[in-house]
Protein backbone atom coordinates (compact mmCIF):
# COMPACT_ATOMS: atom_id res chain seq x y z
CA UNK A 1 0.00 0.00 0.00
CA UNK A 2 1.49 3.36 -1.08
CA UNK A 3 1.77 6.24 1.37
CA UNK A 4 1.12 9.60 -0.29
CA UNK A 5 2.14 12.95 1.11
CA UNK A 6 -0.76 15.37 1.37
CA UNK A 7 -0.96 18.30 -1.01
CA UNK A 8 -1.77 21.84 0.08
CA UNK A 9 -5.50 21.45 -0.69
CA UNK A 10 -5.78 18.33 1.45
CA UNK A 11 -3.94 19.97 4.35
CA UNK A 12 -6.20 23.02 4.14
CA UNK A 13 -9.21 20.72 4.15
CA UNK A 14 -7.94 18.94 7.26
CA UNK A 15 -7.26 22.28 8.95
CA UNK A 16 -10.74 23.64 8.19
CA UNK A 17 -12.50 20.51 9.47
CA UNK A 18 -10.29 20.44 12.56
CA UNK A 19 -10.99 24.07 13.43
CA UNK A 20 -14.59 24.52 12.27
CA UNK A 21 -16.11 21.04 12.32
CA UNK A 22 -18.74 19.81 12.22
CA UNK A 23 -18.95 21.77 8.99
CA UNK A 24 -21.09 21.15 5.92
CA UNK A 25 -19.53 20.25 2.61
CA UNK A 26 -21.16 23.32 1.09
CA UNK A 27 -19.43 25.60 3.62
CA UNK A 28 -16.13 23.78 3.08
CA UNK A 29 -16.43 24.22 -0.66
CA UNK A 30 -17.06 27.94 -0.26
CA UNK A 31 -14.22 28.46 2.22
CA UNK A 32 -11.67 26.51 0.16
CA UNK A 33 -12.91 27.25 -3.35
CA UNK A 34 -13.40 23.54 -4.10
CA UNK A 35 -15.99 21.87 -6.31
CA UNK A 36 -18.18 19.10 -4.81
CA UNK A 37 -16.23 16.50 -6.82
CA UNK A 38 -12.86 17.79 -5.55
CA UNK A 39 -14.15 17.91 -1.98
CA UNK A 40 -15.36 14.31 -2.20
CA UNK A 41 -12.02 13.17 -3.63
CA UNK A 42 -9.96 14.98 -1.01
CA UNK A 43 -12.08 13.95 1.98
CA UNK A 44 -12.32 10.24 1.09
CA UNK A 45 -8.83 9.23 2.36
CA UNK A 46 -9.51 10.99 5.67
CA UNK A 47 -12.84 9.19 6.03
CA UNK A 48 -11.31 5.83 5.05
CA UNK A 49 -8.56 6.23 7.64
CA UNK A 50 -11.04 7.26 10.34
CA UNK A 51 -9.63 10.75 10.85
CA UNK A 52 -12.87 12.32 9.60
CA UNK A 53 -16.36 11.26 10.59
CA UNK A 54 -19.72 12.26 9.18
CA UNK A 55 -21.85 14.00 11.78
CA UNK A 56 -25.57 13.39 12.24
CA UNK A 57 -27.71 14.20 9.22
CA UNK A 58 -29.46 17.55 9.09
CA UNK A 59 -32.07 18.80 6.66
CA UNK A 60 -30.53 21.28 4.25
CA UNK A 61 -32.51 24.07 2.57
CA UNK A 62 -36.05 24.11 1.28
CA UNK A 63 -35.55 20.89 -0.70
CA UNK A 64 -35.25 18.87 2.49
CA UNK A 65 -32.13 17.14 1.17
CA UNK A 66 -30.10 15.58 4.03
CA UNK A 67 -26.61 16.94 4.67
CA UNK A 68 -23.83 15.08 6.50
CA UNK A 69 -21.36 17.59 7.96
CA UNK A 70 -17.73 16.56 8.29
CA UNK A 71 -15.92 16.52 11.61
CA UNK A 72 -12.67 15.12 12.97
CA UNK A 73 -12.61 12.09 15.24
CA UNK A 74 -11.11 13.87 18.21
CA UNK A 75 -9.89 10.67 19.88
CA UNK A 76 -8.04 9.47 16.76
CA UNK A 77 -4.74 10.55 18.33
CA UNK A 78 -3.33 12.03 21.51
CA UNK A 79 -0.79 14.83 21.76
CA UNK A 80 1.42 16.21 24.50
CA UNK A 81 2.07 19.91 25.00
CA UNK A 82 4.75 21.28 27.31
CA UNK A 83 5.32 24.84 28.47
CA UNK A 84 8.94 25.25 29.58
CA UNK A 85 9.76 27.95 32.14
CA UNK A 86 12.86 28.65 34.16
CA UNK A 87 11.45 26.65 37.09
CA UNK A 88 9.46 23.76 35.64
CA UNK A 89 8.03 21.95 32.65
CA UNK A 90 4.23 22.08 32.64
CA UNK A 91 2.63 19.34 30.55
CA UNK A 92 -0.79 18.42 29.22
CA UNK A 93 -2.16 15.43 27.34
CA UNK A 94 -4.80 16.42 24.78
CA UNK A 95 -7.02 15.11 22.03
CA UNK A 96 -6.98 16.35 18.43
CA UNK A 97 -8.66 19.62 19.42
CA UNK A 98 -6.19 20.33 22.23
CA UNK A 99 -8.77 19.60 24.94
CA UNK A 100 -6.97 18.75 28.16
CA UNK A 101 -7.21 15.09 29.22
CA UNK A 102 -4.50 15.07 31.90
CA UNK A 103 -1.93 17.49 33.32
CA UNK A 104 1.41 17.06 35.05
CA UNK A 105 4.42 19.11 36.10
CA UNK A 106 8.13 18.37 36.39
CA UNK A 107 10.35 20.79 38.34
CA UNK A 108 13.72 21.71 36.86
CA UNK A 109 16.76 21.17 39.07
CA UNK A 110 18.93 23.33 36.84
CA UNK A 111 19.20 24.84 33.38
CA UNK A 112 21.88 22.55 32.00
CA UNK A 113 20.56 21.25 28.67
CA UNK A 114 20.96 17.57 29.58
CA UNK A 115 19.08 18.06 32.86
CA UNK A 116 16.24 19.89 31.14
CA UNK A 117 16.00 17.18 28.46
CA UNK A 118 15.81 14.55 31.19
CA UNK A 119 13.08 16.46 33.06
CA UNK A 120 11.02 16.88 29.88
CA UNK A 121 11.48 13.20 29.07
CA UNK A 122 10.22 12.13 32.50
CA UNK A 123 7.18 14.37 32.05
CA UNK A 124 6.43 12.98 28.57
CA UNK A 125 6.89 9.37 29.73
CA UNK A 126 4.38 9.93 32.51
CA UNK A 127 1.79 11.45 30.18
CA UNK A 128 2.36 8.69 27.61
CA UNK A 129 1.50 6.22 30.33
CA UNK A 130 -1.84 7.96 30.81
CA UNK A 131 -2.47 7.97 27.04
CA UNK A 132 -1.68 4.30 26.49
CA UNK A 133 1.01 2.71 24.35
CA UNK A 134 1.35 4.06 20.83
CA UNK A 135 -1.42 6.65 21.20
CA UNK A 136 0.69 9.83 21.18
CA UNK A 137 1.14 11.43 17.76
CA UNK A 138 3.68 14.08 18.75
CA UNK A 139 4.98 16.49 21.38
CA UNK A 140 4.82 20.26 21.20
CA UNK A 141 7.10 22.39 23.34
CA UNK A 142 6.77 26.13 23.93
CA UNK A 143 9.49 28.35 25.36
CA UNK A 144 9.84 32.05 26.07
CA UNK A 145 12.33 33.17 23.44
CA UNK A 146 13.28 32.63 19.82
CA UNK A 147 12.94 29.37 17.90
CA UNK A 148 14.27 28.55 14.42
CA UNK A 149 12.33 26.16 12.19
CA UNK A 150 10.47 24.67 15.19
CA UNK A 151 13.71 22.78 15.90
CA UNK A 152 16.36 24.97 17.51
CA UNK A 153 16.00 27.27 20.54
CA UNK A 154 18.17 30.15 19.40
CA UNK A 155 17.52 32.31 22.48
CA UNK A 156 15.83 31.53 25.80
CA UNK A 157 16.57 34.19 28.44
CA UNK A 158 14.78 32.36 31.27
CA UNK A 159 17.07 29.37 30.70
CA UNK A 160 20.24 31.17 29.65
CA UNK A 161 20.29 29.22 26.36
CA UNK A 162 21.63 30.06 22.93
CA UNK A 163 21.40 27.81 19.85
CA UNK A 164 20.22 24.57 21.48
CA UNK A 165 19.06 21.87 19.02
CA UNK A 166 16.39 20.78 21.47
CA UNK A 167 14.11 18.96 19.01
CA UNK A 168 16.92 16.66 17.90
CA UNK A 169 17.87 15.88 21.49
CA UNK A 170 14.29 15.09 22.52
CA UNK A 171 13.49 13.02 19.43
CA UNK A 172 16.57 10.88 20.08
CA UNK A 173 15.44 10.37 23.69
CA UNK A 174 11.69 9.90 23.15
CA UNK A 175 11.26 8.53 19.63
CA UNK A 176 8.39 10.96 18.97
CA UNK A 177 8.07 13.92 16.56
CA UNK A 178 8.95 17.14 18.38
CA UNK A 179 7.81 20.64 17.37
CA UNK A 180 9.07 23.69 19.28
CA UNK A 181 7.65 27.20 19.14
CA UNK A 182 7.78 30.52 20.93
CA UNK A 183 5.28 30.35 23.79
CA UNK A 184 3.12 33.32 22.77
CA UNK A 185 3.01 32.12 19.15
CA UNK A 186 1.99 28.65 20.34
CA UNK A 187 -0.75 30.05 22.57
CA UNK A 188 -1.99 32.28 19.75
CA UNK A 189 -2.16 29.22 17.47
CA UNK A 190 -4.28 27.37 20.04
CA UNK A 191 -6.61 30.36 20.40
CA UNK A 192 -6.87 30.66 16.62
CA UNK A 193 -7.73 27.00 16.15
CA UNK A 194 -9.75 26.16 19.23
CA UNK A 195 -10.39 29.29 21.31
CA UNK A 196 -13.43 31.54 21.76
CA UNK A 197 -12.21 34.04 19.11
CA UNK A 198 -11.76 31.45 16.34
CA UNK A 199 -14.84 32.74 14.52
CA UNK A 200 -12.81 35.90 13.74
CA UNK A 201 -10.18 35.85 11.01
CA UNK A 202 -8.39 38.66 12.88
CA UNK A 203 -7.87 39.01 16.63
CA UNK A 204 -5.13 39.66 19.19
CA UNK A 205 -3.81 37.77 22.21
CA UNK A 206 -2.34 39.48 25.28
CA UNK A 207 -0.60 37.38 27.91
CA UNK A 208 0.16 38.47 31.45
CA UNK A 209 2.53 36.53 33.67
CA UNK A 210 6.27 36.53 34.27
CA UNK A 211 6.31 38.97 31.36
CA UNK A 212 3.80 40.46 28.94
CA UNK A 213 3.24 38.90 25.53
CA UNK A 214 1.39 39.90 22.39
CA UNK A 215 0.18 37.73 19.52
CA UNK A 216 -1.77 38.63 16.41
CA UNK A 217 -3.93 36.73 13.93
CA UNK A 218 -4.61 38.39 10.59
CA UNK A 219 -6.46 36.88 7.62
CA UNK A 220 -6.79 33.63 9.61
CA UNK A 221 -3.01 33.26 10.00
CA UNK A 222 -0.78 33.79 13.04
CA UNK A 223 1.56 36.70 12.34
CA UNK A 224 5.24 35.93 12.93
CA UNK A 225 8.44 37.82 12.07
CA UNK A 226 12.16 37.29 12.71
CA UNK A 227 11.66 39.35 15.89
CA UNK A 228 8.97 37.03 17.28
CA UNK A 229 10.18 35.95 20.68
CA UNK A 230 11.91 39.19 21.63
CA UNK A 231 8.91 40.25 23.73
CA UNK A 232 8.49 43.57 21.95
CA UNK A 233 4.91 43.89 23.20
CA UNK A 234 6.31 43.94 26.73
CA UNK A 235 7.65 47.48 26.44
CA UNK A 236 4.69 49.42 25.12
CA UNK A 237 4.56 52.74 27.07
CA UNK A 238 1.33 52.83 29.08
CA UNK A 239 1.74 55.12 32.11
CA UNK A 240 4.21 58.04 32.25
CA UNK A 241 4.03 57.93 36.05
CA UNK A 242 4.49 54.18 36.38
CA UNK A 243 7.45 52.23 37.79
CA UNK A 244 10.57 51.33 35.81
CA UNK A 245 11.08 47.94 34.21
CA UNK A 246 14.51 46.25 34.37
CA UNK A 247 15.40 47.83 31.00
CA UNK A 248 14.70 51.32 32.35
CA UNK A 249 11.38 51.94 30.59
CA UNK A 250 8.98 53.91 32.78
CA UNK A 251 5.41 52.64 32.91
CA UNK A 252 5.79 50.12 30.06
CA UNK A 253 3.57 47.06 29.82
CA UNK A 254 6.11 44.88 31.66
CA UNK A 255 6.46 47.42 34.47
CA UNK A 256 2.70 47.81 34.82
CA UNK A 257 1.39 44.28 34.23
CA UNK A 258 3.96 41.57 34.92
CA UNK A 259 3.63 39.49 38.07
CA UNK A 260 7.13 40.36 39.44
CA UNK A 261 6.53 44.10 39.04
CA UNK A 262 3.07 44.04 40.62
CA UNK A 263 4.35 41.99 43.56
CA UNK A 264 7.37 44.26 44.00
CA UNK A 265 5.21 47.40 44.10
CA UNK A 266 2.86 46.00 46.72
CA UNK A 267 5.77 44.51 48.65
CA UNK A 268 7.45 47.91 48.94
CA UNK A 269 4.22 49.42 50.25
CA UNK A 270 3.79 46.62 52.82
CA UNK A 271 7.47 46.39 53.80
CA UNK A 272 7.63 42.65 53.09
CA UNK A 273 7.60 40.15 50.26
CA UNK A 274 4.17 39.31 48.91
CA UNK A 275 2.97 36.62 46.49
CA UNK A 276 0.73 37.37 43.52
CA UNK A 277 -2.31 35.52 44.88
CA UNK A 278 -2.05 37.51 48.09
CA UNK A 279 -1.90 40.76 46.11
CA UNK A 280 -5.12 39.83 44.31
CA UNK A 281 -6.82 38.78 47.55
CA UNK A 282 -5.78 42.03 49.27
CA UNK A 283 -7.05 44.06 46.33
CA UNK A 284 -10.35 42.18 46.31
CA UNK A 285 -10.70 42.97 50.03
CA UNK A 286 -10.10 46.68 49.33
CA UNK A 287 -6.59 47.01 50.81
CA UNK A 288 -5.54 50.52 49.69
CA UNK A 289 -1.94 49.71 48.67
CA UNK A 290 -2.87 46.59 46.72
CA UNK A 291 -5.90 48.27 45.23
CA UNK A 292 -3.83 51.22 44.03
CA UNK A 293 -1.42 48.93 42.19
CA UNK A 294 -4.07 46.69 40.64
CA UNK A 295 -6.20 49.66 39.57
CA UNK A 296 -3.17 51.18 37.83
CA UNK A 297 -2.51 47.80 36.22
CA UNK A 298 -6.13 47.60 35.06
CA UNK A 299 -5.93 51.03 33.47
CA UNK A 300 -2.68 50.06 31.76
CA UNK A 301 -4.18 46.82 30.47
CA UNK A 302 -7.18 48.70 29.07
CA UNK A 303 -4.87 51.20 27.39
CA UNK A 304 -2.79 48.37 25.88
CA UNK A 305 -5.93 46.74 24.49
CA UNK A 306 -7.04 50.11 23.14
CA UNK A 307 -3.73 50.61 21.33
CA UNK A 308 -3.97 47.14 19.83
CA UNK A 309 -7.58 47.50 18.70
CA UNK A 310 -7.05 50.98 17.28
CA UNK A 311 -3.88 50.18 15.36
CA UNK A 312 -4.67 46.66 14.09
CA UNK A 313 -8.46 47.15 13.83
CA UNK A 314 -9.22 43.78 15.41
CA UNK A 315 -12.61 43.34 17.04
CA UNK A 316 -11.62 40.64 19.56
CA UNK A 317 -8.82 40.27 22.11
CA UNK A 318 -8.03 37.17 24.16
CA UNK A 319 -6.39 37.65 27.57
CA UNK A 320 -4.40 34.72 28.87
CA UNK A 321 -1.35 33.73 30.92
CA UNK A 322 -0.70 32.74 34.50
CA UNK A 323 -1.26 36.32 35.67
CA UNK A 324 -4.68 36.79 34.14
CA UNK A 325 -6.24 36.58 37.61
CA UNK A 326 -5.69 40.35 37.57
CA UNK A 327 -8.96 40.53 35.62
CA UNK A 328 -10.85 39.42 38.73
CA UNK A 329 -10.00 42.64 40.55
CA UNK A 330 -9.27 45.05 37.69
CA UNK A 331 -11.42 43.89 34.78
CA UNK A 332 -13.99 46.67 35.07
CA UNK A 333 -11.21 49.26 35.29
CA UNK A 334 -9.57 47.79 32.20
CA UNK A 335 -12.80 47.83 30.20
CA UNK A 336 -13.42 51.45 31.16
CA UNK A 337 -9.92 52.42 30.03
CA UNK A 338 -10.37 50.50 26.78
CA UNK A 339 -13.63 52.33 26.08
CA UNK A 340 -12.05 55.69 26.90
CA UNK A 341 -9.34 55.14 24.28
CA UNK A 342 -11.79 54.12 21.53
CA UNK A 343 -13.96 56.26 19.28
CA UNK A 344 -17.51 56.14 20.70
CA UNK A 345 -18.81 54.90 17.35
CA UNK A 346 -16.16 52.20 16.92
CA UNK A 347 -17.20 48.57 16.98
CA UNK A 348 -17.08 47.27 20.58
CA UNK A 349 -14.10 45.04 21.25
CA UNK A 350 -14.90 41.52 22.43
CA UNK A 351 -12.65 40.61 25.37
CA UNK A 352 -12.31 36.89 26.11
CA UNK A 353 -10.52 35.86 29.31
CA UNK A 354 -8.76 32.48 29.36
CA UNK A 355 -8.14 31.75 33.04
CA UNK A 356 -6.54 28.28 32.72
CA UNK A 357 -3.05 29.57 33.62
CA UNK A 358 -0.17 27.28 32.72
CA UNK A 359 -2.68 24.80 31.30
CA UNK A 360 -3.36 27.29 28.49
CA UNK A 361 0.34 27.62 27.71
CA UNK A 362 0.69 23.84 27.55
CA UNK A 363 -2.39 23.49 25.34
CA UNK A 364 -0.78 26.03 23.04
CA UNK A 365 2.24 23.76 22.76
CA UNK A 366 -0.06 20.81 22.02
CA UNK A 367 -1.67 22.84 19.22
CA UNK A 368 1.78 23.25 17.68
CA UNK A 369 2.22 19.47 17.79
CA UNK A 370 -1.18 18.99 16.14
CA UNK A 371 -0.25 21.53 13.48
CA UNK A 372 3.03 19.72 12.89
CA UNK A 373 1.26 16.37 12.58
CA UNK A 374 -0.90 17.77 9.76
CA UNK A 375 2.24 18.81 7.92
CA UNK A 376 3.69 15.30 8.23
CA UNK A 377 0.47 13.41 7.56
CA UNK A 378 0.53 10.78 4.84
CA UNK A 379 -2.51 8.79 3.75
CA UNK A 380 -2.77 5.44 2.01
CA UNK A 381 -3.47 5.51 -1.71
Amino acid sequence: MTQLELGDSARELAREVLIHGPISRADLGRRLGLSPASLTRLSKPFLDRGLFVEAAEAVQGATGRPARPLDVRVDAQRFIGIKLTGEAAHGVLTDLRASSLAQAEQPLDGHDVDRVVEAISRLVDGLRGVAGAGAVGGVGLSVGGNVAGQRVVTRAPFLGWRDVALADLLEARLGLPIDIENDVTALTTAEQWFGPARAHDAFAVVTVGAGVGYGLVMHDRVVTTPDTGLGLGGHLPLDPNGPLCLDGHRGCSTAMLSIPSICAQVGIALGREVAYDEVLDLAAAGHPAARSVTDAAGRALGRMMGYIANLTMVEAIVLSGEGVGLWRVAGETALAALAADRDPEATPVEVHVDSAGFGSWARGAAAVAIQGSLGRLRLSA
